[in-house]
C-alpha cells in the first residue's frame, strides 16, 4: 500500500531523531545524513506538487462560483420577463434551473474552503520538513563534535557521555514540538436500503416541486424577488 502523503511527513518528521543517533554511532555519519536528508528534499517536492493540485482546484471551484451566481442573476431577469409576459412555463423551467444553481453553490463554497485549509497545511508540512532538515545540519554538526572530542577523553571519563545525552534530548524535544500538528479525523455515514432511497427521492422531488410553485407565486407577487 501506498504510503500517505501526511503519513510519509508524519514519519519523516518523527523518526530524523533515529536517522541522527545512528550517524552519530556510524563510521559514515555524513552517508546517513545525505540519505535522510534526500527523503526530506523528495518529501518536499512530493507536497508542493500536491499544493499546486490545491491551488488549481480552488482556482476552478472560485470560477465555477463566480460563473453560477452570474447565471442566476441573468436566469432572475428571464424570470420576471416571463412572468409579465405570461409565460408560466419558461419562468417555472427557469426557477427549478435556479434552485440546482443554488444546491451547487454551497457544495462549491465548501470545496474552496476546503482547498484554501488543505493550501495551508500543505504549506505547513513544506515549512516543517525545511524546518526539519536545518535541525538535522546543525544537530549533527554539534553531535558529531562531541563524539570527536569524547573519543579523545580517557574511557573512564563519563563527562563526554553525559553530553551527549544532553544534546540528544534536546534534539528529541524539538521535534517533539513539530510532531505537535500531526492529527488526522475520519467519519463514516450510513446508507438507506433501495426501499428507503426510492421514497427519499420521491420525497425529494415532492419538496422541490413545491419549491418551484412557491417561487413561481412569490415572482408573480413581486417581480424582484426572482
Amino acid at each position: 500500500m501506498k504510503e500517505s502523503l501526511t503519513g510519509r511527513v508524519g514519519r519523516i518528521i518523527s523518526g530524523s531523531m533515529n536517522a541522527i543517533i545512528s550517524a552519530v554511532e556510524n563510521a559514515a555519519p555524513e552517508v546517513i545524513m545525505e540519505e535522510t536528508i534526500s527523503e526530506i528534499d523528495g518529501a518536499i517536492d512530493e507536497v508542493r506538487t500536491e499544493l499546486g493540485r490545491q491551488i488549481a482546484a480552488r482556482h476552478l471551484a472560485n470560477n465555477r462560483l463566480m460563473e453560477e451566481n452570474r447565471n442566476h442573476d441573468e436566469l432572475a431577469e428571464q424570470i420576471a420577463t416571463a412572468v409579465t409576459q405570461g409565460r408560466d412555463d419558461l419562468a417555472e423551467a427557469g426557477i427549478a434551473r435556479q434552485l440546482d444553481i443554488e444546491a451547487q453553490i454551497p457544495v462549491l463554497e465548501r470545496a474552496i474552503a476546503e482547498a484554501g485549509d488543505k493550501e495551508r497545511e500543505l504549506e505547513g508540512y513544506v515549512h516543517a520538513l525545511q524546518a526539519k532538515k536545518r535541525e538535522m545540519r546543525e544537530e549533527l554538526k554539534r553531535l558529531v563534535t562531541v563524539r570527536e572530542e569524547s573519543s579523545s577523553v580517557a574511557a573512564g571519563d563519563s563527562g563526554a557521555a553525559g553530553t551527549v545525552a544532553s544534546r540528544v534530548a534536546k534534539a528529541e524535544a524539538a521535534f517533539d514540538r513539530i510532531m505537535e500538528k500531526q492529527t488526522g479525523l475520519s467519519a463514516g455515514t450510513a446508507t438507506p436500503d433501495a426501499s428507503s432511497a426510492a421514497k427519499l427521492a420521491e420525497l425529494e422531488e415532492l419538496t422541490r416541486n413545491n419549491r418551484i410553485r412557491e417561487r413561481l407565486a412569490a415572482v408573480k407577487a413581486d417581480p424582484d424577488k426572482a
